[in-house]
């Protein structure tokens, strides 16, 4: 009886997510021009915000069979598919390494160097994050920036239904739908302090698809005669800081983390 009960909610929940996606793509790029910046909305960004109305405590309050259907029952198993749905991205990113591991190797000292931003994160957000009464989210919050690969670390580590989970969870949906914005006006400013627009590329190189795919996109608007080029290299870079983003976040981060919050957080 609980196993179809757990069935029937996740096919309710795989035709969900497939119309809202489908919604999201009907409405496609978005590209606004304010201030003589250029950006773009993409479709990741009306996912994320689709999703969270349709929950039980928005949407479902307001229309009662849509309530019903999408009931708190169904969003429990959420954080399950959520880490299935990571696994093939991390043998894609297994795949796109092994080809190009002698470029990861010369790479090498710009791609370490660059990652020392995930110590950044720890050592500056976490302390507000626990002066402001984050506890043990703070660790899943504040030790990257909390996109797909850190939601597959530390939901392989802790759990994704743990405080550290809910920590990463909640920087990952609040990056999805402020970040993406962010990132595709922060690029194209870039320009405008003399920065070359390949440099800038690299930087687009995140780790993540959503933010690259905003940096990037923006960037290659603002040089549209070099974005293919502007493309190629956010691409690249994306695919090895999501490696070597990974593998800072397990040996680095979340170690400087824990030993932060057992200094920070006296029981």
């Amino acid at each position: 009886m609980e196993n179809s009960a757990s069935n029937r909610h996740l096919v309710i929940l795989v035709i969900a997510s497939g119309i809202i996606t489908l919604l999201s793509e009907l409405i496609g790029v978005i590209n606004i021009t304010a201030f003589g910046i250029k950006f773009s909305l993409l479709p990741m960004l009306y996912a994320v915000i689709i999703g969270v109305l349709v929950t039980p405590d928005i949407l479902g309050k307001l229309i009662k069979p849509m309530g019903k259907v999408l009931n708190h029952n169904a969003i429990k198993i959420t954080g399950n598919i959520v880490m299935l749905s990571l696994l093939p991205l991390g043998v894609k990113y297994g795949t796109l390494v092994g080809p190009n591991v002698e470029e990861v190797i010369k790479a090498g000292p710009a791609l370490v160097l660059q990652e020392l931003g995930n110590l950044g994160s720890v050592l500056i957000a976490m302390p507000l994050a626990i002066l402001l009464g984050m506890r043990r989210e703070s660790i899943g919050a504040c030790s990257s920036i909390s996109r797909e690969p850190s939601l597959g670390v530390i939901g392989e580590k802790y759990g994704i239904d743990s405080p550290e989970g809910t920590g990463v969870l909640g920087t990952y949906i609040v990056g999805s739908v402020i970040g993406t914005v962010f990132f595709g006006i922060i690029s194209p400013i870039g320009l405008n302090f003399g920065l070359h627009p390949l440099s800038l590329a690299v930087a687009c190189g995140l780790g993540s698809g959503s933010m690259m795919a905003a940096a990037s996109a923006s960037l290659a608007n603002a040089v549209p005669h070099m974005s293919n080029q502007i493309l190629a290299f956010a691409a690249t870079s994306n695919m090895l800081a999501a490696v070597t983003g990974m593998y800072a976040l397990i040996f680095l981060a979340l170690p400087l983390s824990n030993f932060l919050y057992k200094l920070l957080v006296r029981k």
